[in-house]
């Protein structure tokens, strides 16, 4: 599907965990597109002074009720003013408006039976729709995340709810799962396969270090590793250059060529 640009009301807005929110917003024509990885720019109500909108990753997409949710983080003016909004006082100021869905999605190796996606922090959220496609296919799919605390640790039990068993958790600070960074349980995952038959993809996204790490712990074993880099961008539509990534093929846009990258490309 071509890019759209889509008037959205947001119809709930709300805190989760710490400096997290979740936004669900209703988009029929981006949420009957969006592709696992996918992303949308959107246009912040009441920024009408700030020209440029702000990338969000799609966390879960509803086509039949037309709706998208967005986890996100307050990390500056523009996140920290959208948390503020009520959904009634948004929709009040101006609707708010989506261009998407943008970028390059995940794609997992044809005939994948074994898969192992490591979210951390909120790169839990991008990793969902592909774990919702995955097990939708047959895909026998593992899941470790990891975060500082277990209250950040806002998406676990939608991925339990979905594979029906416990995920694989890491908090640094010990107040769920292992302590320490969730590197760790990744290792032994990848030692330990499924029944003892190797995982043939790897899907990773969260802080660039930990995508780093896990790149080579996939390539240490020989697993096909995808990354999803997160960027600062102004258009986000390719035509600016400022979400320029290098890889072993050149430089590339964050926003058209990725976000979805393939770890053993990327010039780390």
């Amino acid at each position: 599907m071509a890019l759209v640009n889509e008037r959205v009301r947001i119809l709930e807005n709300e805190c989760v965990g710490p400096n997290l929110y979740l936004m669900t917003l209703s988009s029929p024509a981006i949420a009957a597109a969006i592709e696992p990885g996918q992303f949308v720019h959107m246009k912040i109500p009441g920024m009408e002074g700030h020209v440029l909108r702000r990338p969000f990753s799609v966390y879960a997409a509803d086509a039949a009720g037309g709706t998208l949710d967005v986890l996100y983080q307050t990390v500056g003016f523009g996140t920290n003013h959208l948390a503020a909004l009520a959904p009634d006082v948004a929709n009040e100021i101006e609707s708010a408006e989506l261009i998407g869905p943008v970028g390059r999605r995940w794609q997992a190796p044809a005939g994948t039976q074994r898969a192992l996606l490591v979210g951390g922090g909120v790169g839990a959220a991008p990793l969902f729709m592909l774990c919702q496609e995955l097990v939708g296919s047959g895909v026998h799919v593992d899941v470790v995340l990891g975060a500082q605390t277990a209250d950040a640790l806002v998406c676990l039990k939608r991925y339990e709810q979905l594979l029906s068993r416990d995920v694989r958790v890491a908090t640094d600070d010990g107040t769920l799962g292992r302590e320490g960074f969730c590197t760790s349980l990744v290792e032994d995952a990848l030692a330990a396969g499924v029944d003892g038959k190797p995982y043939q993809y790897v899907a990773c996204c969260g802080p660039e270090p930990l995508m780093k790490i896990v790149a080579g712990q996939a390539a240490d074993v020989g697993v096909s590793c995808q990354i999803s880099l997160e960027k600062r961008m102004a258009c986000g539509v390719g035509a600016c250059l400022s979400c320029v990534v290098d890889t072993v093929d050149g430089k590339k846009r964050s926003c058209v060529d990725g976000p979805v990258f393939d770890a053993e490309k990327v010039v780390w």
